[in-house]
């Protein structure tokens, strides 16, 4: 993962993402014994595949008419002389499937609760990121058709967010309603990209500062508060031996720490104060109603459209997460579990307590970080 955001060669670039991959897919199908989980690799190696198909397609066709490097270089090259529309979303379409946007988000539901809980975190936190990463390190180079593209990528985003918020809501599988939560946060993250891209193609300098870092932002915020929810996940499903919530109940009473620790994530990616989410979606809530006097009649109907989606979201999960942290922690179980569940061990804990300390730093502090995000942009 660390040498797919340092490499510009095209060739290194895609060994390194075929590598990360099938690590990644070793990692899903840790417990192998298991048909179902088999299945769920199989199928997100297949699907990994098809992406670097797109990438790599999208690389050589850079590199054959633009006659320069097999690369980064070699696309920059390109958009600076050619329409961008088509390299462009083959290297979308190939860094989304990664990143989990709807409709080739299909391998997210299914990989993220078949592994271990602490990889589930990593790939939700960390590595589903790395298709963020790719789609802006491409955006980043556009120089034409830029709201063209925005456009549809704020629509792809709002349809991403909306959908997996709505299943979120109704599944009863602890960790399928994280990973649909995941890609909810990917189309925020995708709103504040398109914001970005609609106002580099207005020459509006404000509202790419603030597409552009509310979308980083939001990345480095769900990296936190989504590990720490499949960390605690985790927890309860190593006291309880069950994902189902219906099966569970008042934990609360024998598992107060891992409560309190999932209440603070709940919180957090709910988008409520003083918490981290809250500070990365205002940013962007605040993008989409500054520009609504600098912009034409039918980019303010989009922006109107966009924030109205981006409140029912953010109403959505916070009723989903009042409703799973209710059932798993507060009201009593539909049955009784075959033993008695204790709180975790403390090795356990320490790096759910390190990424709750982040998240309040982040939340009370955001000046610190947006300045920072700021000075990279």
């Amino acid at each position: 993962m660390l040498l797919v955001c340092m490499i510009r060669d095209g060739l290194a670039f895609l060994i390194v993402w075929e590598i990360m991959s099938i690590s990644s897919f070793l990692l899903v199908i840790f417990e192998s014994e298991k048909k179902e989980t088999l299945k769920i690799g199989i199928n997100y190696l297949v699907q990994m595949h098809i992406g670097l198909v797109f990438i790599m397609s999208a690389f050589l066709l850079a590199f054959i008419q633009s006659n320069s490097t097999f690369g980064f270089e070699g696309v920059v090259i390109f958009f600076t002389k050619n329409q961008p529309f088509l390299v462009f979303f083959l290297f979308f379409i190939g860094f989304g499937i990664k990143a989990g946007f709807v409709p080739i988000h299909t391998w997210l539901p299914h990989a993220h609760p078949a592994a271990p809980s602490h990889v589930s975190g990593i790939m939700s936190g960390v590595m589903v990121k790395l298709g963020i990463y790719g789609i802006i390190r491409i955006t980043l180079m556009l120089t034409s058709d830029l709201l063209l593209i925005g456009e549809i990528i704020l629509i792809i985003s709002l349809l991403t967010g909306i959908f997996g918020i709505l299943n979120a809501s109704i599944h009863r599988d602890f960790k399928k309603m994280l990973a649909y939560c995941t890609i909810e946060n990917i189309g925020i993250i995708g709103l504040g990209i398109g914001l970005f891209l609609i106002g580099k193609g207005l020459n509006n300098i404000p509202l790419m500062i603030i597409g552009l870092s509310g979308a980083l932002l939001h990345t480095l915020n769900h990296s936190l508060f989504k590990s720490l929810l499949f960390y605690s996940a985790g927890s309860v499903y190593q006291q309880t031996h069950t994902r189902d919530m219906e099966n569970l109940g008042v934990l609360i009473h024998k598992m107060p720490q891992t409560a309190g620790l999932f209440l603070i994530g709940s919180l957090a990616i709910g988008g409520l104060p003083p918490f981290n989410g809250f500070v990365s979606e205002f940013i962007i809530y605040g993008g989409f109603i500054n520009c609504f006097n600098q912009v034409g009649l039918v980019h303010a109907t989009l922006m109107i459209t966009a924030l109205a989606s981006l409140a029912l979201i953010g109403g959505l999960s916070l009723l989903t997460f009042t409703k799973t942290f209710g059932v798993v922690f507060l009201v009593n179980p539909l049955k009784k579990l075959l033993h008695t569940p204790k709180e975790v061990s403390l090795s356990m804990r320490i790096p759910q307590y390190v990424i709750v300390a982040i998240i309040l730093l982040i939340g009370l502090f955001p000046q610190l970080f947006f300045n920072q995000i700021i000075g990279i942009i």
